[in-house]
């Protein structure tokens, strides 16, 4: 890579993790093309970015972004998107499809440092479609009740008669 070259993809990074609420770092090493490539096509549907970038790079990314810098060594592959969930979910799913291959080191939720079980935990929350779904039942519990009782009222009364 030539230092122009260097230069844009830090500058692409840093605009890219500037406003982002979840970066997590994992070490893929070992892994295969076809491995890492499944991985960038689930996070193309969830619009979460995968990047393999140099540690030296990455950190003065993050750095300019304003994030705590984490412990970047080995081979790390970089995670990173809007939604929390959606980002920690795809990390998590990739290091339980490739067990010894792909490892969560850290991440940066919020702009501060955790830890791999905090990324770990946070794929285990129900995403944003699941939690509306789940209020969606709540609202219409009410009305699915009142609809249930008329009916039960009207078969007596048809009983009645």
């Amino acid at each position: 890579m030539t230092r122009t070259e260097k230069v844009e993809l830090v500058n692409f990074m840093t605009e890219s993790f500037t406003g982002t609420d979840a970066i997590v770092v994992c070490e893929y090493k070992g892994m295969t093309v076809h491995g890492l490539e499944a991985i960038r096509n689930a996070a193309r549907e969830k619009e979460v970015k995968v990047k393999v970038v140099k540690n030296t790079l990455a950190t003065i990314a993050l750095k300019n972004a304003g994030f705590e810098v984490a412990d970047l060594s080995d081979t790390n592959l970089i995670i990173w998107g809007d939604d929390q969930i959606a980002t920690c979910k795809i990390a998590d799913t990739a290091a339980g499809d490739n067990k010894d291959k792909f490892v969560i080191k850290s991440g940066l939720l919020e702009g501060k440092a955790v830890n791999a079980q905090t990324v770990v935990a946070m794929a285990k929350l129900p995403g944003r479609e699941e939690l509306l779904g789940m209020l969606l039942n709540v609202w219409n519990g009410p009305a699915r009740s009142f609809a249930i009782g008329l009916q039960a009222l009207a078969t007596k009364r048809q009983e009645e008669a």
